[in-house]
């Protein structure tokens, strides 16, 4: 396992910001780490960075003891945290070779990771004029510099505009590849354009650790909404190819279920036109990580 946490347990006076808390992470995997502002988010990460220690449990990153061999737990993490610290009035490619050599590696690696992270076009410019998205890809080029196995990644994709979104976005999903990524943020979205799994803590518990498509219950059932511009019966719609399930809502609204081996939306239109009918709004309706965070969080 890339990351192993074991019963860990971590309080500030009479505050627990962490009860006991155990889970896993594969090598290759993207995570979505997520929970209310004081969950325990923070706390837990500074601990997997060395930045401050458990009070008890174990962890593990890449089989390294944080308590016994954090150095090699730091030579196996790149880490961005929220508040990118980086020094504005150097110049991009001045700041990386410092930090290479603070890392002390090849400065070949530098090159790497400038084209990992597309930072070609910036790299003679000073960090004070770069874009926060600019900013964003350079601190994760940072993190990569030593090439560890294991990026940890706090808020990557806060304040961006949403063409950077993208960028950043299509970066982690590429790293992702090859690391192991624990990614913590508030954007839902990003978590569900980028995760596999999502791990939920709240008040220092883990209180929900599955897939992605498990969490939203999208593993054996696609629900799409519809309206058509007229009545029509139960029977006719039970007519529709693929049909599990009709739900009548209220009036003409429809919630019709299908398996989720393709996309239904087509053949529920085909059933429209040949009853006649008008649709006037389709879409898939199954639940998404924003309400489901609310539900189990408040």
């Amino acid at each position: 396992m890339s990351i192993s946490v074991q019963n860990l347990s971590k309080s500030y006076g009479n505050l627990q910001a962490l009860d006991k808390v155990s889970f896993s992470i594969a090598t290759g995997q993207i995570v979505g780490f997520l929970g209310p502002n004081g969950a325990g988010k923070s706390t837990l990460m500074k601990i997997l960075t060395t930045y401050c220690t458990m009070q008890s449990g174990k962890a593990f990153v890449n089989d390294f003891d944080l308590e016994q061999e954090p150095k090699k737990v730091q030579q196996s993490i790149g880490y961005l945290p929220e508040h990118n610290p980086l020094y504005l009035e150097m110049y991009v490619w001045e700041y990386l070779q410092f930090n290479a050599q603070i890392y002390k590696v090849d400065k070949n690696r530098i090159t790497t990771v400038i084209n990992q992270t597309s930072l070609q076009e910036v790299i003679d410019k000073k960090i004070n004029q770069l874009s926060k998205g600019y900013r964003q890809r350079l601190g994760i080029a940072t993190a990569l510099l030593h090439d560890p196995a294991v990026l940890i990644l706090d808020e990557p994709t806060t304040g961006l505009d949403p063409n950077q979104l993208v960028e950043i976005r299509q970066l982690i999903k590429e790293i992702g590849k090859n690391k192991t990524v624990l990614l913590s943020t508030h954007i839902m979205q990003e978590v569900e354009a980028m995760c596999e799994r999502v791990i939920i803590i709240n008040k220092g518990k883990i209180i929900a650790d599955q897939s992605l498509r498990d969490m939203l219950g999208q593993k054996d059932k696609q629900i799409i909404a519809v309206e058509f511009d007229y009545k029509i019966e139960i029977q006719f719609i039970e007519r529709i190819i693929g049909l599990q399930k009709a739900i009548h809502i209220f009036d003409n609204k429809w919630e019709l279920v299908f398996p989720i081996d393709k996309d239904y939306r087509p053949m529920v239109y085909d059933f429209a036109q040949e009853q006649g009918l008008k649709t006037l709004s389709m879409g898939v309706k199954n639940q998404n990580l924003e309400h489901l965070f609310h539900e189990i969080t408040k």
